[in-house]
């Protein structure tokens, strides 16, 4: 970077001189402009005190003296007179006329002619030189005017003038239609006034085009100093770039050389453990040949633990499943015997309700017959209390036969509920019963079922191994059945020490089994009312 900031202050000095050398250059332009559009005004605009070009002189008596305007001549006499226009324009074409208009009567042409020329000086110019030259040949107004009565075949022509305009007949129509009057002086002054309007237009134009010049000049200075703050702040921020860099530069060689030392270590402590490791592996190898046959017999070890472990975690798996389902299903099941005390609540306040209404009618009734059979004659108040006592038994009647009603629709609802959820029960027992596979053994028992085991005890007691067992089976069967049937009612209640116990008529086999029976009892005792097939506990 040192060595580029001396080119940049030699380009910052070249670049103030060129705008200096700028700035004068462009104020000379604008001044060269402004005398450029001077003179072209003037050579566009020609100078009233000099005679139009190409113009001869002309017999003007007076500047005072008036023409039509536009300039126009007249032609007068001649054979030729009744040719087309264009025809006469194409003789008449050393003037440059711009129109030859000849004049017709109803009669046929006239003789007679108007030449056009323009409204301009040069226009002028040809139309006085048209008037000179009938005039050098005594052709003009004034040789019309002598011979005007003698029919001569000459052709005449001059400069249509006020008297012209005013002289009765076609030309002076034709010339009063499509003229005015102008005087050479009227004209000049005309040109004149416009001559000087249009140098005011354009030195205002100037002077505004060299305001906006200024404007842009001071803009110009302007974003030329602002471009110079510019490149001295780019410059400084390069200045700081390139230190920075620098900087950065040798902190990432001292960082890459410490890397590079750090790594050598590295790779030295990594050769020497290699050596150990290569050492070792020998010893390894040594002892690897040496307990080639423990080895076996570890990994034998190995997979047989690893089967053990998958056999483990699976019936861990299905134990986990197991219980979840178990779980869920007591949860569903204290739900439901809640639901059952509820739903007997309500059903025996429904009950009560329906026996005290009908010990009402009851009432109602003997009141009734009790005013029918009394004595006497019967008034109209007695008549009235009868007619009011039918109506409540009435009122009454139609009561219970409502709540009759309900109580068959709410039996119905019920039972409908526990067939539901006795099939759903079976569904899910198959289920269970169906994932009871590998190492995991699931129990499933259902409400209601006995232990074998505790009648064949009692009855080997008694009888025979053989015969034990057929007994046992066939005792424990009928007792199942006796439980999972709602009517029936084994236990006394005995009341010891002021608590109500259940008991069983002994048969030569309740000790061993009684305590089984009455604890599977008590439990479908608990279960919902005129529920008849088996459920989980």
């Amino acid at each position: 970077m040192a060595s580029g900031e001396a080119p940049d202050g030699r380009i910052r000095e070249a670049g103030g001189s060129r705008r200096s050398d700028r700035s004068s250059s462009d104020t000379l332009r604008r001044r060269h402009a402004a005398g450029a559009v001077t003179k072209r005004v003037k050579d566009e605009v020609p100078d009233p005190s000099e005679p139009p070009p190409a113009a001869a002189p002309r017999p003007v008596q007076s500047r005072e003296e008036q023409f039509v305007w536009p300039w126009m001549g007249v032609r007068r006499g001649g054979r030729q007179i009744g040719e087309s226009g264009n025809r006469l324009k194409e003789r008449l074409a050393a003037f440059c006329p711009h129109k030859v208009v000849p004049l017709w009567s109803h009669r046929g042409h006239t003789g007679n002619a108007i030449v056009e020329f323009g409204k301009d000086y040069a226009s002028l110019g040809h139309a006085f030189s048209f008037e000179n030259h009938f005039e050098a040949q005594g052709h003009g107004k004034r040789g019309w005017e002598a011979s005007r009565y003698r029919g001569a075949p000459e052709m005449f022509g001059w400069v249509a003038r006020a008297d012209d305009r005013r002289t009765p007949g076609l030309v002076g129509e034709y010339l009063q239609r499509n003229g005015d009057l102008k005087s050479v002086a009227e004209l000049e002054s005309e040109g004149t006034r416009k001559t000087d309007k249009l140098v005011a237009n354009l030195a205002g134009q100037i002077e505004v085009k060299a305001k906006h010049a200024q404007e842009l000049e001071s803009k110009y200075s302007e974003r030329t100093t602002s471009m110079d703050n510019v490149m001295e702040v780019k410059e400084l921020i390069l200045q700081r770039y390139n230190h920075e860099i620098h900087k950065m530069q040798q902190l990432a060689r001292r960082h890459s050389q410490r890397i590079i030392d750090e790594n050598q270590k590295v790779r030295s402590e990594l050769d020497s453990k290699m050596q150990v490791l290569e050492f070792k592996s020998k010893q390894v190898d040594e002892l690897a040949v040496r307990s080639e046959s423990d080895i076996r017999n570890l990994e034998k070890e190995k997979e047989k633990n690893m089967i053990k472990a998958k056999f483990l975690k699976m019936a861990t798996l299905e134990q986990q499943k197991a219980d979840e389902n178990v779980l869920r299903l007591v949860e569903k099941h204290k739900r439901e015997k809640e639901a059952a005390v509820d739903e007997i609540i309500k059903l025996e306040q429904k009950l009560d309700a329906r026996q005290k209404l009908e010990l009402k009618i009851r009432q109602l009734q003997g009141k009734l017959n009790v005013m029918k059979h009394m004595p006497g004659e019967e008034d109209f108040e007695s008549k009235r209390k009868i007619d009011q006592l039918s109506e409540e038994l009435q009122e009454k009647y139609d009561e219970i036969n409502e709540m009759e009603s309900l109580h068959g629709a709410l039996l119905m609802k019920e039972r409908m509920s526990n067939d539901e959820l006795q099939d759903a029960r079976m569904k899910l027992i198959d289920g269970l019963l169906d994932i009871t596979t590998g190492r995991a053994n699931i129990g499933i028992k259902r409400m209601g079922d006995l232990d074998l085991k505790s009648f064949t005890i009692a009855c080997k007691r008694k009888m025979a191994k053989e015969d034990a067992e057929v007994t046992a089976s066939i005792l424990c069967s009928k007792w199942e059945d006796e439980i999972r049937n709602p009517e029936w009612h084994p236990f006394k209640v005995v009341m010891d020490g002021g608590k109500a116990k259940g008991g069983m008529p002994n048969n030569g086999y309740a000790p061993f089994w009684i305590g089984a029976v009455r604890r599977k009892s008590q439990k479908m005792g608990k279960s919902a009312a005129g529920v008849n097939h088996g459920i989980f506990p």
